[in-house]
C-alpha cells in the first residue's frame, strides 16, 4: 500500500483528500503545521507528499525545497494561489506538479497515481546499463546519474526523465505539449508552462551558460531539441 503524506492546515480539506485516496487503495497520514510536516517528510518514507503553500510553521515553497534537497519523491502542490507567479515559483523550488483549489479530488488522485507510475518507471529501468553521451553530457540509465564534462549533476525525477527523453531522441523537435503528454501523461491536467519551467531548471544544471544552452535548443513557436554537437551521440 502506497503512503501519501498531505501537509495541509485546513482540515476538512486535508480529510477530503484523505478519504479519496483511501478510497482508491491508499494510506494517507495528515499535518497541519509546515514545521511539523516537514519532519515528517523527510523521516517518514512517504511515496508521495500532497502539500499546500500557505502554512503555519513552515511555508510550503521552504517544505518544497527543503525536501528536494534530500529525497527524490514525488511532490504535490494544492493551494489556493492559483497565479502563475506562484505556479512557477512552486515548481521551480521542485515541486513536480500543482492544484489549484478548489479542485476535484478525483483529479488529485489520477495524478498521484500518474506520477507513482512514472516514478516506478524510472525506478523500474534501473536494471537497463545504457550509457548516453553527447558533448560532456553524459546520462546513466541503470544509476539514474547525470554529468557535465565529469561532474555529477543531481535532477529530480521530472527533470531526468525530460533530459533523457530528448536525449533519447537527438535532433528531434518535440513542442511543450508533445512533451507535456510524454512526461507527465495523458491523464496529466497541467499546462505547458510545467515544461518551459523543468527545462529552464535543467538548463541551469547542465548548461555553461543558461541564456546561450549548449546542449537543450529553443526552437521558437515550435518547442525544444537536444542541440547538435560535432560528433556522434553514443550509447554504450
Amino acid at each position: 500500500m502506497k503512503h501519501i503524506l498531505i501537509i495541509e492546515d485546513d482540515l476538512n480539506i486535508a480529510e477530503l483528500e484523505r478519504d479519496y485516496l483511501q478510497l482508491n487503495g491508499f494510506k494517507a497520514d495528515i499535518v497541519q503545521d509546515g514545521a511539523q510536516g516537514l519532519k515528517r517528510a523527510l523521516t517518514g518514507n512517504y511515496d508521495v507528499i500532497i502539500v499546500d503553500l500557505m502554512l503555519p510553521g513552515k511555508d510550503g515553497y521552504e517544505i518544497i525545497k527543503e525536501v528536494r534537497e534530500r529525497l527524490d519523491v514525488p511532490l504535490v502542490v494544492v493551494s489556493a494561489k492559483g497565479e502563475d507567479i506562484n505556479k512557477i515559483r512552486g515548481l521551480e523550488y521542485g515541486a513536480d506538479d500543482y492544484l489549484t483549489k478548489p479542485f476535484s479530488p478525483g483529479e488529485l488522485v489520477a495524478r498521484i497515481k500518474s506520477h507513482i507510475k512514472r516514478y516506478e518507471r524510472l525506478k523500474g529501468n534501473a536494471m537497463s546499463t545504457e550509457v548516453i553521451t553527447h558533448g560532456g553530457l553524459e546520462i546513466n540509465t541503470a544509476s539514474h546519474q547525470v554529468s557535465v564534462n565529469g561532474r555529477e549533476v543531481q535532477m529530480t525525477a521530472k527533470e531526468y526523465e525530460l533530459l533523457l527523453f530528448l536525449a533519447s531522441h537527438p535532433n528531434m523537435v518535440f513542442s511543450k505539449e508533445h512533451l507535456l503528454t510524454a512526461i507527465w501523461g495523458d491523464d496529466n491536467y497541467g499546462d505547458t508552462a510545467t515544461v518551459a519551467v523543468h527545462i529552464q531548471k535543467i538548463r541551469k544544471k547542465i548548461e555553461k551558460d543558461p541564456s546561450n544552452p549548449e546542449f537543450i535548443e529553443t526552437l521558437w513557436g515550435t518547442g525544444y531539441r537536444l542541440a547538435s554537437l560535432p560528433g556522434p551521440l553514443m550509447r554504450e
